[in-house]
């Protein structure tokens, strides 16, 4: 991303010979890059279903839920739940 921040710069400062609007963006340009390196957040969390639960009482209860899903997703999904079952037997 920074090569092509310089490389749009460079291209600017040269046509910025003949017109100084284009000098001016190519400060704009640099602003605006500078300004969004600083600014730039967090990196997201890793993927994962969150903390672990605090005791085995509340895995359970997740764990439970969970189950309870997945038998509603077979009983109400039959065809694409056989298929996944076949796909994960491979």
């Amino acid at each position: 991303m920074s090569v092509l921040i310089v490389a749009a710069t460079l291209t600017l400062a040269v046509l910025g010979i003949g017109n100084h609007l284009y000098w001016l963006a190519a400060v704009a340009l640099l602003c605006l890059y500078l300004r969004g390196d600083r600014g730039s957040s967090p990196p997201p969390p890793p993927p994962g279903g969150g903390p672990p639960p605090e005791t085995y009482r509340a895995y359970r209860d997740r764990r439970d839920r969970q189950a309870k899903w997945e038998r509603r997703y077979r009983r109400e999904r039959p065809h694409e739940a056989r298929r996944q079952q076949r796909e994960k037997s491979r």
